[in-house]
């Protein structure tokens, strides 16, 4: 591997994902956020030997770190690559109905949603679900997280004193607060999206989009339970290759303008 590799933008971002990841949660762990001068609840469950709390929430922290390399690494679903073609010749000359091609990964992928800067991968049709499993882990950790922060912030005390004290704490505190809001939102678009099995790219483009912006409404919605049976456990739907017959006879194309 050359040594510049080692500074590629998704290198770096899992990298920063990871540090802070580990480093919140020592500060949750060896930060007093209980009453002052006791210690926070996680280390006196632990010095009681109640150990099945602080043991579930490093796992839970784990499985989120886990699911965000796996989403971040794996292949979201590219198509073949094309022999090379012309300079003014369109990237993706045979693209899969519901298929983008993403400039960021210079690919195209299937049942394309969004490229992920946060990932530094596109979310497609393989990682999709697990995109979906890690937002809803990750919330998880980040409101038990904003708790346990939230309990050791005592104002009671003089400023200089609990600046001191808890500063630390409490910038840890409006992180995880941001980072909840964050991802709340997106758990929250995104369980929409699979409840009427569209894409971020098709709900924000539809209007650009060939297959789309001929139709009232989305071929793709088959009602909520289908939908989500077909997005989680990969059942069956109406074959797309019938909207593709359609959209020819129609003289329309799949390759968004």
């Amino acid at each position: 591997m050359a040594p510049w590799a080692l500074l590629s933008p998704g290198v770096l971002v899992r990298t920063g994902h990871t540090v802070l990841t580990w480093g919140i949660t020592l500060v949750l762990f060896l930060h007093d956020t209980g009453e002052p001068g006791t210690p926070d609840p996680l280390r006196q469950w632990e010095e009681q030997g109640e150990l099945l709390l602080p043991l579930t929430f490093l796992f839970l922290v784990l499985g989120s770190l886990l699911l965000y390399l796996a989403v971040s690494l794996m292949d979201p679903g590219y198509t073949p690559q094309p022999p090379p073609v012309l300079p003014n010749s369109t990237p993706c000359p045979q693209q899969p109905l519901r298929a983008r091609h993403c400039r960021d990964c210079r690919r195209c992928v299937r049942r394309y949603d969004h490229h992920c800067p946060w990932m530094e991968n596109c979310v497609g049709e393989r990682n999709h679900p697990l995109f979906v499993a890690y937002l809803a882990l990750q919330l998880a950790v980040l409101l038990w997280g904003l708790h346990l922060a939230w309990s050791g912030l005592h104002f009671f005390q003089p400023w200089g004193v609990w600046l001191r004290s808890s500063g630390l704490l409490f910038a840890t505190f409006l992180l995880l607060f941001l980072f909840s809001l964050v991802v709340g939102l997106l758990l929250a678009s995104h369980l929409y999206l699979v409840a009427s099995n569209t894409t971020t790219w098709e709900f924000i483009s539809s209007h650009r989009i060939a297959y789309l912006r001929q139709r009232p409404g989305n071929p793709f919605d088959h009602g909520l339970t289908r939908n989500l049976a077909h997005f989680f456990c990969g059942w069956p739907l109406r074959s797309w290759d019938i909207l593709r017959a359609e959209e020819v006879e129609e003289g329309g194309s799949s390759q968004d303008i």
